[in-house]
């Protein structure tokens, strides 16, 4: 019942925003991230143009870190690597263990952190984003989910 009532408030929030070109996000059953596991996000550009790319991840409160590591690859229709870099983001506080995020239902916490803030791609096509979690432990339990977001420029 409660991803039912998830799912919903998600297509809410989806459906208030027209600026998302690409929006996905991979569940993951046992509440947990396994190593070998390595989400990939495939989505199309149809003309080149600087775009923002983002990453989410749904957490619980059974993440036993402060941080997320992620390694994140851009890759084109060829499968050449455009753009790859570690990123390490915050779901809780340090100090005082509070989560971050909004607050989904319960112990769940949603969040967006910022891949590329304008990548250019160079031409229309077929672009996929690959995302490998890059933590000392193999399973990370309380991940829920990780997806990619493409934004459109905003109108004016």
């Amino acid at each position: 019942m409660r991803y039912v009532a998830f799912v919903c408030a998600c297509l809410c929030v989806v459906a208030c925003h027209d600026n998302r070109l690409y929006e996905d996000h991979v569940t993951f059953a046992a509440r947990a991230w396994d190593v070998k596991v390595v989400p990939a996000f495939e989505f199309e550009v149809n003309e080149p143009e600087t775009l923002p790319i983002y990453y989410t991840v749904r957490n619980s409160l059974d993440y036993p870190y402060a941080r997320l590591f992620v390694n994140y690859s851009l890759h084109d229709s060829t499968g050449l690597v455009l753009e790859r870099k570690l990123v390490g983001s915050y779901l809780f506080d340090q100090k005082t263990g509070e989560p971050f995020g909004q607050s989904g239902l319960g112990d769940v916490f949603d969040h967006r952190f910022v891949l590329s803030p304008g990548f250019a791609f160079p031409a229309k096509g077929k672009y996929q984003v690959r995302l490998e979690q890059f933590m000392r432990q193999d399973t990370l339990p309380g991940v829920l989910a990780v997806g990619v977001r493409v934004e459109k420029p905003a109108k004016p």
